[in-house]
């Protein structure tokens, strides 16, 4: 058999030719791997490597090798949290000649840890939720774009923390199907199995030590079902909004915050019945909004004050002609996030401040002046605009109203 490097990249062939190829991966030198934590696998799997990268490679058959590999490469195309699939290296032979498993070869993912890893120091119930927010946020997007795990397990699932946010990535899509669309009978079905595997890993996990007492195995299968199950609805529903209804979009940010989770980004596109609005979600840390807003802006604000005015920065960008995440000629969110400051923050906090305690600082004045402009938009049914909402708050505060919403 003649050995064979299917690879995305024209650099990596060269690079894993020098790997032992002939020997059976469980056999593989010390020379040769990276001592990195590795999850639970019904296959051989090592981390190895190659020239200046370290990879994954997982031993299977052929056919679910390539299929995995295809599988992979389409979920990095549509945007999806995963794993990055480099190559499938075909016929493997030893020395004298006996024929070799395929592999599959993916890119570490940096920062990241398997579950167990993250279990063996001490966890606390309030992160463990926040892993599971996580893994419902990666079930929601794989389900939005058509993908059934068929698998959902924590061991199939790396986590990782990136200053302040929690995101769960795809490991393992051995068993995955793409459709163009999920039946809710097939959604219903990777959530049963996420349940029954997560139940059963958390039990694993208690009858070896590493789970807190206050956690229940049983509990938190349950509580990935209701999460999903409520991040769903709050983000498959119908979401366009007539020209003036600006608050309603503010309504679903803060129905997701009330959930627990934050915006990470928002897209707005306009047609002639209005503006359809699409939020991904992200997980998030405590002071996440403070270092964010701090990194974006400079200004140094509390946690709830943060996170209000990110709402609003992010809800200002999806308005701007040139924002455009992902792509490399939109604008780049620390232009507009100062553009925001110099052209709506300032400003509106200068139009208010002498009418307000000197003792107020400026985040807390515009974190005010959005709360009221929010109540006055909700009872007028309509986004009464920022403009307006501070010429009433001024004037409620030079001439104090009881009826004031």
């Amino acid at each position: 058999m003649t050995l064979q490097i299917s690879a995305t990249n024209p650099e990596h062939p060269a690079l894993l030719l020098e790997l032992p190829w002939h020997i059976p991966l469980e056999q593989w030198p010390d020379e040769y791997l990276v001592p990195l934590p590795r999850g639970i696998s019904r296959h051989v799997v090592r981390y190895v490597r190659a020239g200046e990268e370290t990879v994954a490679v997982k031993e299977l058959a052929e056919r679910p090798a390539l299929r995995e590999y295809e599988l992979l490469r389409t979920l990095d195309r549509l945007g999806i949290p995963a794993v990055d699939p480099l190559a499938v290296v075909t016929g493997r032979t030893e020395a004298d000649g006996s024929p070799l498993e395929p592999v599959l070869i993916t890119r570490h993912l940096g920062g990241s840890l398997p579950y167990r890893s993250m279990f063996e120091t001490t966890m606390r119930p309030g992160t463990v939720h926040r892993l599971m927010d996580a893994l419902a946020v990666l079930l929601v997007r794989l389900h939005l774009t058509g993908f059934a795990w068929g698998d959902c397990s924590l061991s199939n699932t790396l986590f990782r923390r990136d200053a302040g946010a929690y995101a769960a990535y795809l490991v393992d899509a051995e068993t995955g199907e793409l459709h163009p669309r999920l039946s809710d009978g097939q959604r219903s079905y990777d959530i049963e199995l996420a349940r029954v595997n997560i139940s059963g890993e958390m039990l694993d996990l208690e009858a070896a030590g590493a789970l807190h007492p206050s956690i229940d195995p049983i509990a938190f299968g349950l509580e990935i079902e209701e999460r999903y199950g409520a991040l769903w609805t709050e983000l498959t529903r119908t979401s366009v909004y007539p020209a003036g209804k600006h608050h309603y979009m503010e309504r679903r940010i803060r129905r997701l915050n009330d959930l627990g989770f934050d915006v990470a980004e928002m897209q707005i596109s306009h047609s002639d019945h209005g503006n359809t609005v699409t939020f991904v979600p992200k997980v998030v840390d405590a002071g996440h909004h403070q270092r964010q807003l701090l990194r974006l802006t400079g200004m140094d604000a509390e946690e709830n004050q943060a996170r209000r005015l990110l709402n609003d920065l992010e809800s200002w960008m999806a308005t701007q002609d040139d924002y455009a995440p992902g792509d490399r000629h939109g604008a780049r969110t620390e232009v507009l996030a100062h553009r925001w400051v110099r052209e709506i923050f300032r400003p509106t906090v200068r139009a208010a401040r002498d009418h307000v305690p000197a003792r107020m600082d400026a985040a807390e004045l515009y974190h005010e002046l959005l709360e009221h402009r929010w109540y006055l938009s909700e009872r007028a049914q309509h986004d009464i605009g920022l403009d307006a909402a501070v010429e009433d708050y001024v004037r409620k505060a030079v001439t104090p109203d009881d009826g004031c919403a």
